[in-house]
């Protein structure tokens, strides 16, 4: 992992770039013949040239894909640098250009040697990641990745290994029983925190960290236990990474069953199915057959070129035709899939399988899972190594048959039958769980008070928002007759950050190079 900035003094040109799959962030700011670059946003609005003004088609994109895709930020004037880019600054010109890209040979060997083969280079690449000279420990959710991760650094550890585990009293979000288990097995010092609630002021302080609002549910947890985590250890290890490689997500299962469910004649499922289930009331446990039953209709309504990312998209129709104020919505412009179409279209893939998964890797991970790693990570002061993310382990399991991975609707295929004999039977063979918390619950109890205030009050909300239509999706998540978690989560998310940016008075100096453009 790396971002990273060389100046030629001889050739008066900088060169930045970011590691190939943007496991750490890089900003840059180009306007008005003045270059910035940071590895925090912040550090670029300390320049008095650089406005705040939020640009419409980036929350209008976030508020879909719960973060903003690259190369855009909140920020009309700020852009990101994409992964595996580098960036050139030249007198009188910026031009920016791939480095690496995910373009591989298929895998030639048997079934039995790309098991031993996956085994072997996610051990080499843990190994790597375990060189340190200061105390280091992992996280262990008791899901497959982190598990894995667990037995692999036990090998090479002299001494009992820390883990930092996160709970719930909901038995529908905590996995502590299978952490538990998994802690036993390898011995390790098991750190446990129980998360009871959020309170408004652990919210804002996320956010606030988060640089531009980014509601991956499972963010502010993220952060909490990395705290907890920096009070033993300076550098963790983490499993992000197995499901964008492996195929772990329920959304490619969803994607799979959709080619036969779209089967049905489509006024069949948009009008009838839809109503029918539209009027299954919200259950309040996580996952359970109503909640991914509505989940999968709802998505599999959204447009079929949006592939498996229907299912992880959350501005549907009527959201889409009552949420914006007339006059921001006349300034949105697009397809709400044409952020994943500039990521993957004109590129060659061996089935719908790979092409879902290369857009997880290059467009949802580092937009999402790893800027919510490092910004939480680092607020603390905590290093976090990814070792899913090797480039070599990367490039081995693209490579693999697609149906190795997603072996009917068995999710990790090969990676399960690879670990047998090191992990046990009901870790190898669990559903994914996740790291998210009852988010749902506590908009509809304890932060009520709190995401109405915040909505109804917030400058931004009301100068681009139908405030009745929010209002509106308030009172029927209240009642459980919706689910609208991820849009109400979103817009609170938007509303504090736009709060905290707008009365922030940065003090942290930066340097920006001139040129003549």
């Amino acid at each position: 992992m790396f971002a990273f900035a060389l100046w030629d003094r001889r050739k008066k040109v900088l060169l930045i770039t970011r590691d190939r799959l943007g496991i750490k962030p890089l900003y840059y700011y180009h306007r008005r013949g003045r270059f910035a670059f940071a590895s925090e946003i912040k550090a670029l609005l300390t320049l008095d040239e650089v406005e705040r003004s939020v640009d419409l088609q980036s929350m209008y994109e976030y508020l879909g894909f719960e973060f903003v895709p690259d190369p855009k930020t909140m920020f009309r004037d700020i852009c990101k640098l994409e992964p595996g880019h580098y960036l050139k600054v030249t007198d009188g010109s910026v031009e920016t250009a791939p480095f690496w890209d995910l373009a591989v040979e298929p895998f030639k060997g048997s079934r039995s040697e790309a098991e031993e083969e996956l085994v072997s280079l996610l051990e080499d690449s843990v190994r790597k990641r375990l060189m340190s000279d200061v105390p280091l420990g992992v996280f262990l959710s008791g899901g497959l990745d982190s598990s894995a991760i667990v037995a692999l650094m036990a090998r090479h550890m002299n001494q009992p290994l820390r883990t930092f585990t996160i709970a719930y009293k909901d038995p529908t979000y905590s996995e502590l029983p299978h952490a538990e288990k998994v802690a036993r097995i390898f011995g390790t010092k098991p750190n446990v925190l129980v998360i009871e609630g959020i309170s408004p002021e652990e919210i804002e302080n996320t956010i606030w960290h988060l640089d531009e609002p980014m509601t991956d549910l499972s963010t502010i947890p993220f952060y909490l236990i990395c705290k907890k985590a920096r009070e033993q250890v300076i550098v963790c290890l983490s499993g992000e990474g197995g499901d964008e490689n492996l195929v772990g997500y329920d959304r490619f299962k969803a994607s799979k069953i959709d080619r036969f469910y779209s089967i049905l004649p489509g006024v069949l499922r948009t009008e009838v199915i839809r109503a029918i289930v539209d009027r299954l009331p919200d259950r309040p446990q996580k996952k359970g057959a109503v909640n991914l039953l509505k989940r999968f209709v709802e998505g599999s309504c959204l447009p079929a070129h949006g592939g498996h990312m229907r299912w992880q998209y959350f501005m549907t129709g009527d959201h889409d035709r009552s949420l914006f104020l007339p006059a921001a919505r006349a300034m949105i412009s697009g397809d709400p899939f044409a952020p994943i179409a500039r990521v993957a279209d004109g590129k060659a893939f061996r089935s719908t399988l790979d092409r879902e998964v290369y857009v997880d890797l290059r467009f949802t991970m580092p937009g999402s899972v790893l800027m919510k790693v490092d910004k939480m990570s680092m607020a603390h002061s905590l290093e976090v190594r990814v070792p899913f993310l090797d480039h070599r382990f990367v490039e081995f399991c693209a490579s693999l048959d697609p149906s190795w991975k997603l072996s009917g609707l068995t999710t990790k295929a090969i990676f399960r039958t690879a670990f047998k004999g090191i992990l046990p039977e009901d870790i190898l063979w669990r559903e994914k769980q996740g790291y998210s918390f009852p988010s749902k619950n506590w908009l509809r109890d304890e932060l009520h008070d709190y995401l109405t205030d915040r909505l109804n009050s917030s400058p931004l909300i009301r100068e681009h928002f139908n405030l009745d239509y929010v209002n509106l999706l308030i009172r029927q998540h209240v009642s459980r007759s919706h689910n609208h978690n991820h849009v109400l989560w979103g817009l609170l998310n938007l509303a504090v950050w736009h709060h905290g940016i707008s009365h922030a008075s940065f003090g942290v100096s930066t340097q920006s190079i001139r040129s003549s453009m």
